[in-house]
């Protein structure tokens, strides 16, 4: 594939950019992406990496470009207490210090979480059709009565009839599964 910019060298750098679910396709040779670099984010960094992309993806305000400090903003800086690691510095490479990061950084990490995970803060997990057996009607059980307490608390009752008469179902088909034992 050549350069959709030259038109002269092979594309090397592949980029795709979605805004509104709109999407856009860019292909470039690494002149060309250097060049260009403000439009793909990389801001003139050379050493393009996945840390550096990654970085850019966990600094909201302007990915992989060094801040300037104002005299207006705080002078508190967020570090971790065991590995001395901050906040900036995380943000930079990309990866945490040590496990306590985690815990000194938490407040931090929903956001990020939810922009590389499309949406999702938390891991569900993959389970093996043949493997579950029961353990896929078992979880739905679970977010279904869960699901129910909060329509019960809105008192949004008809939505709860719908939704324990779904639990009544799936604890039906349980039983069905195992044989007869609950």
């Amino acid at each position: 594939m050549i350069c959709q910019e030259c038109n002269q060298r092979p594309a090397t750098v592949h980029f795709t950019k979605i805004i509104n679910g709109e999407k856009t396709e860019f292909h470039l040779c690494e002149q060309c992406a250097q060049e260009n670099s403000d439009m793909f984010m990389f801001y003139g960094n050379d050493d393009f990496s996945f840390n550096n992309l990654l970085a850019g993806l966990l600094n909201f305000s302007s990915p992989m470009k060094e801040m300037t400090s104002s005299p207006f903003q705080s002078t508190d800086i967020l570090q971790c207490e065991k590995c001395a690691m901050t906040y900036h510095q995380f943000t930079k490479t990309g990866r945490f210090g040590c496990s306590n990061c985690y815990r000194t950084f938490a407040r931090y990490l929903p956001p990020i979480l939810k922009r590389l995970h499309s949406g999702n803060t938390t891991h569900a997990g993959k389970i093996p059709k043949r493997k579950g057996g029961t353990l896929h009607l078992r979880k739905q059980i679970a977010m279904l009565k869960q699901k129910l307490q909060e329509l019960v608390a809105r008192e949004e009752f008809e939505k709860a009839a719908e939704v324990r008469d779904q639990i009544r179902s799936l604890e039906y088909q349980l039983h069905q599964h195992r044989g007869g034992e609950m």
